[in-house]
């Protein structure tokens, strides 16, 4: 298997990475071959993953632009991928030339291309971490050096709890999060569920099986158990709803039925 020159070494190109998985459904090119055919086999039983994937990119770019009108201008990003068109730190800095934007990943691929992506920003960074370890997050130089925690922070979780298991303490470590954020802070975040898919739930898992086989499975929650992420959190208006009924920007009357799968919502710290 040939090693694109793009490729940062040492990383395994035989394993699909959801990070890559993802870049290739909203078209993107830092992905493998090995990607391009999980993620084709998981399009096989959801053919709207890519409308999926579009939707949770606009809710997250109305977000940010939401947190900037009410005066966040810190983002953490966890969970970031690797960069597109429109990334967080391109959508708050247009909104606020003040806003800093840190992402944290653990896949190198998406670490790499941000480095590049952010080279010359200042007012942006990316570290290297895992959410399953937030205070490596908390205690990072580059995130300290670029983000107050004594004010406000905008902490994206988007499209990220859905590969942390039961047993991974998902819960846990958004708690830890939560109590190191200053009053005022908004949490802005979307999980996978089987609820609002437009099949059944019987084909729906056969792309969990798929993304089981690689090294991040994908965890469907119910609503309920979605909800309880924003313990110390209350709910911005209209709650924890489908993507594309999240503050619309526009009519929906023509939005792809996939694009209503999962949930979306954001939470002020009081």
């Amino acid at each position: 298997m040939e090693r694109p020159a793009w490729a940062p070494p040492g990383i395994d190109i035989s394993v699909p990475s959801v990070s890559r998985m993802y870049d290739f459904y909203l078209g993107g090119s830092h992905n493998f071959e090995v990607d391009r055919e999980a993620a084709r086999k998981a399009m096989e039983f959801m053919p709207g993953l890519p409308k999926i994937m579009q939707a949770n990119r606009a809710f997250m770019r109305r977000a940010v632009r939401f947190a900037v009108d009410e005066g966040v201008t810190q983002f953490l990003d966890i969970g970031s991928g690797i960069p597109t068109f429109g990334n967080v730190h391109e959508v708050a800095q247009q909104a606020s030339p003040e806003a800093r934007v840190a992402y944290v990943d653990h896949d190198p691929v998406a670490v790499a291309h941000s480095r590049a992506v952010l080279e010359g920003n200042e007012q942006a960074t990316i570290v290297a971490a895992d959410l399953r370890k937030p205070q490596d997050i908390l205690g990072s130089r580059e995130i300290t050096g670029l983000i107050d925690l004594d004010r406000p922070v905008a902490l994206l979780l988007v499209a990220v709890l859905h590969f942390l298991e039961d047993q991974d303490e998902p819960g846990r470590a958004v708690a830890e999060l939560t109590e190191a954020l200053a009053p005022g802070s908004l949490l802005v975040l979307t999980h996978a569920s089987y609820e609002g898919v437009p099949v059944s739930e019987e084909q729906a898992s056969g792309t969990v099986d798929v993304y089981r086989e690689t090294r991040n499975p994908l965890v469907m929650r119910s609503r309920d158990e979605i909800a309880a992420f924003f313990a110390g959190w209350d709910m911005v208006d209209p709650g924890l709803v489908s993507m594309p009924l999240w503050r619309p920007e526009g009519p929906l009357d023509q939005e792809d039925p996939f694009a209503f799968s999962g949930f979306a919502g954001v939470g002020r710290k009081a």
